[in-house]
């Protein structure tokens, strides 16, 4: 019976640090990545600004070739969704809304996912101009865990898992507006 005590009190004060060690822990993460590419900033809003492109240079999307996709509204215009659903739990079941277009420099997404976990952030394809034909192209990612999940951030890096993502998206984006 001490000894279950001993293990009780143990296993509550290991609770109770981690609790108190999320409490002090950053609950916001993100990954960016950018690429410079060869065409006019006109030239790769034109392409990037379109929701259903992301489905020729995005690596999620070449992750499932069986997924299924639908589309709801006008693609490029603010309030456009593009969802999926996947029976690879790589790629699950979700959906991306365009929330802002900054013309020529910056379009806003919502990312909800609904499979295999609930979550909801937030993404961002932003460019500048580095020349009269050349392109930066910063694609972006943000969130945030909730308190006492947080903890998790200890144990994850969010820019080395989604940072190789994002460079073969950018290579390959890269590739098609070059070519």
């Amino acid at each position: 019976m001490k000894l279950l005590k001993i293990i009780g009190f143990a296993l509550l004060g290991i609770i109770a640090l981690a609790l108190i060690v999320a409490a002090f822990t950053e609950r916001k993460y993100s990954a960016e990545r950018t690429i410079v590419i060869e065409k006019s900033r006109t030239e790769v809003f034109e392409y990037v600004k379109y929701l259903k492109n992301q489905d020729n240079f995005s690596k999620w999307s070449s992750m499932d070739p069986y997924m299924k996709k639908e589309y709801i509204g006008v693609d490029a215009t603010v309030g456009f969704i593009s969802t999926w659903a996947s029976d690879s739990s790589e790629v699950g079941v979700g959906e991306q809304e365009i929330l802002n277009i900054e013309e020529g420099k910056r379009i806003d997404y919502a990312l909800r996912f609904f499979e295999p976990f609930e979550s909801s952030e937030k993404a961002y394809i932003e460019l500048e101009s580095v020349g009269e034909s050349k392109t930066k192209v910063i694609w972006g990612f943000k969130g945030e865990m909730d308190y006492p999940m947080n903890l998790m951030l200890l144990a994850m890096d969010f820019d080395a898992m989604l940072g190789a993502d994002f460079e073969y998206g950018l290579l390959k984006l890269k590739k098609i507006l070059e070519s």
